[in-house]
């Protein structure tokens, strides 16, 4: 074998996901191979099976042959007879470590995926350092909520392989995932370097920069993903948003005209129209909007809970009324319909029926721990839990699109390592028991008569350092939900303080169009205290200032099936 062939085989075997072009008995099969690789990767599939076929014809069991033809099989469509062959050229060479590989995308495509995971860690014993497999394992680790795993996978494949720009791209998603956006703007920076042209990690940028509040940096990554792929409909509707947050609404409706125009079935892009539409002050257009959204996705809460604040704002709450009770026959229980529909009872004048729906006495459930598993006693256990919280690497000035403000937010808690928080989940989990034991089924209360019979559950605190406060808001995906205070300033407790840093229930958001007082009723947070309540109840903190700092502990209860 000559210099220049032992080259050319070395670059093909270092290709990402490439079959290597290694010696075959007989130089015509060598040959054939080597066009066919190459025909493969110029995108020539039809050309590449043809070669594939005829090296197979005179040697069956050809593994590269097998592994290449197998790849064009998947890429066909044919995921199942190119997993037969996969196999069949594992079963000539036990160690190939590529159609290891390749078998765990095959078994990910449909859906196989403990047979995948097999297949990369087999891939993987084969050679530790094989960046794809890594890089594929964290791909399916991530799409399995396994997001610690993933990450891990993610950042042995970039160490192996430092150019990997897509492996980059996936440390920062999984990093924005875990609540750690500083994280993740150096991971999409990195990936951006590496591959200037991937549009998906200027706008995954942008969506982390804009997390932050850096508006003019996100609306320029956006913008740089738009001028690589115009067909980009996401980076064209996150262009709409952030112009739309900065209040720019003919410039936000421009952007979500070629969202549109790409993906016209994108109901994001509908819905934010009819936002902007909305704010311009052009209602029936806006309302049209909302309907188109509808029409595309049914099952679109926030299209119906839009609609209707449209419907409020033409002056039509009968209507309103009728656009929640119709999605809720389809969807009951449904927490962004159910707070909403409280607003529009209100605004009928049906405050008995917003007080059976909204229940402060009967659904917000008070629980007052004295003592934690495994710590001397609660004062312990909270300074265990401060820490935690403090030293979390997800911790970080609250991003733009959550409730709080002046104040940190953390990523989610109940990711290993837990520390003192596996001791909080145990007393959650039982606490959330007893909420679900005490709940008196009643078949016309779309929250009583709905309750989950399985819970997975998710938590994260937020900490207001000497000042700060949560907008009124929900928790859209969650059933039930709770806040657990870990530390409370002097301050909560001093009388004629207009119940400065307390909770209030019952204040919708204010971007709604509310004419009534809602009924309000305040809880005052004492460090143990933990609150239970559906998550359809519109909630804030009220806004305090002290040289104390204020840490607690949100959770969602979120049904599994």
């Amino acid at each position: 074998m000559n210099r220049r062939e032992r080259r050319r085989r070395e670059k093909l075997s270092r290709t990402a996901g490439r079959v290597e072009a290694e010696a075959v008995p007989g130089d015509a099969p060598s040959v054939l191979l080597r066009r066919a690789v190459e025909f493969h990767q110029a995108g020539h599939i039809d050309e590449a099976r043809g070669l594939c076929r005829q090296i197979l014809a005179v040697e069956p069991k050809h593994p590269d042959a097998l592994n290449l033809n197998a790849m064009i099989s998947c890429q066909s469509g044919n995921v199942r007879e190119g997993i037969k062959q996969f196999k069949a050229a594992l079963a000539e060479r036990p160690e190939f470590v590529e159609a290891r590989n390749n078998l765990g995308n095959a078994f990910k495509a449909l859906g196989r995926f403990e047979e995948a995971e097999k297949a990369y860690r087999q891939a993987l014993e084969i050679n530790p350092d094989y960046a794809d497999a890594h890089y594929n394992l964290g791909v399916l680790m991530e799409t399995a909520g396994r997001r610690t795993e993933a990450e891990a996978a993610y950042r042995r494949a970039v160490k192996l392989r430092p150019d990997f720009a897509a492996a980059h791209l996936a440390l920062g998603n999984v990093a924005k995932s875990l609540g750690r956006l500083d994280e993740a703007v150096v991971a999409y920076r990195r990936a951006v370097a590496l591959g200037p042209d991937l549009a998906d990690a200027h706008n995954n940028l942008g969506t982390a920069l804009q997390e932050l509040g850096e508006h003019e940096a996100a609306e320029g990554a956006y913008r740089k993903a738009t001028a690589l792929d115009p067909a980009h409909a996401d980076a064209s509707y996150n262009l709409g948003v952030v112009l739309q947050e900065t209040e720019r609404f003919e410039e936000a409706m421009a952007a979500y005209a070629d969202a549109l125009r790409a993906a016209p079935g994108h109901t994001g892009a509908h819905v934010n129209r009819g936002y902007a539409l909305k704010k311009l002050g052009r209602l029936d257009e806006a309302v049209d909007a909302y309907r188109r959204a509808i029409d595309l996705a049914p099952d679109y809460d926030k299209a119906r809970v839009n609609l209707g604040d449209a419907l409020l704002e033409r002056g039509e709450p009968e209507a309103a009324l009728a656009v929640c009770d119709a999605y809720l026959r389809d969807y009951p229980g449904n927490t962004s319909v159910l707070a909403f529909k409280a607003i529009v009872l209100d605004e009928l004048g049906e405050r008995a029926r917003t007080r059976h729906l909204v229940d402060f006495g009967r659904l917000v459930r008070p629980t007052q721990f004295s003592t934690a598993a495994g710590f001397d006693s609660l004062a312990d256990f909270n300074g265990a839990l401060s820490r935690h919280v403090l030293d979390h690497p997800s911790l970080t000035l609250a991003p733009a699109s959550h409730a709080t403000r002046l104040g940190k937010h953390s990523g989610e808690l109940l990711v290993e390592p837990k520390g003192p928080m596996a001791v909080f989940e145990g007393m959650l989990r039982g606490a959330v028991e007893e909420y679900l034991a005490a709940l008196t089924p009643e078949a016309s209360h779309p929250f009583l008569a709905n309750a989950p019979r399985r819970f997975g559950l998710s938590a994260w605190s937020i900490v207001l350092e000497g000042h700060g406060y949560q907008v009124p808001h929900i928790h859209p995906a969650a059933w039930l939900s709770s806040v657990y205070y870990v530390k409370v300033p002097d301050i909560v407790e001093a009388p004629g303080r207009g119940h400065a840093g307390w909770i209030e229930f019952g204040r919708p958001a204010a971007d709604f169009q509310c004419t009534v007082e809602p009924e309000l009723r305040l809880f005052q947070p004492g460090e143990g205290l933990l609150l239970l309540f559906p998550s359809y109840f519109h909630h804030r903190t009220v806004p305090f200032e002290s040289p104390q700092t204020r840490i607690s502990i949100s959770t969602d209860v979120l049904r599994e099936t």
